[in-house]
């Protein structure tokens, strides 16, 4: 290919990823901000079980608001733990086990149904939970909603040695 032919698909590439804007962080976020947020979602809420709205973000790490009005799918991230902090409502959390009718979503992540033995805990407002990556973890029962913050936190496993 000519030295031309390359370097006018090089400032074609340049010119696209430079009108795509980058995301700007969400560094700050308030009382109101999260109570309009939960307002929101219960208001768009239809049959979905989940509703997911950023409230920080500082790629690649992002505080999401998790709406839960019913139980959803189980999920394990192999590279990510998770973090949850229930800001309203409660529910159960199931951690460990194995996901029932595994199905993967990309490389990183599955979904299931629910999950087959693991650890029941009951979590409420105030609670903070942690969920090491490839860790199988589901909401089994949500009183009424369940209102979280969300935050995969990149944490890959150490090499053995």
């Amino acid at each position: 290919m000519h030295l031309n032919k390359l370097f006018a698909i090089a400032l074609i590439a340049g010119v696209a990823s430079a009108q795509q804007p980058a995301a700007a962080p969400k560094l700050y976020a308030s009382a109101a901000d999260v109570a309009a947020m939960m307002a929101k979602a219960k208001a768009e809420r239809k049959d979905q079980p989940n509703i997911v709205q950023s409230i920080l973000s500082l790629a690649p790490i992002a505080a999401n608001l998790e709406y839960r009005a019913s139980v959803g799918p189980a999920a394990s991230h192999a590279k990510d733990a998770e973090m949850f902090y229930v800001i309203d409502g409660s529910g159960t959390l199931v951690t460990g086990g194995k996901i029932v009718n595994e199905k993967p979503q990309n490389a990183d992540n599955s979904t299931g149904t629910g999950i087959e033995g693991g650890q029941s805990r009951k979590v409420a407002k105030g609670d903070f939970i942690m969920v090491p990556e490839g860790t199988p973890h589901w909401f089994s029962t949500i009183d009424s909603t369940l209102v979280l913050m969300s935050l995969h936190v990149p944490h890959p496993v150490p090499a053995a040695k």
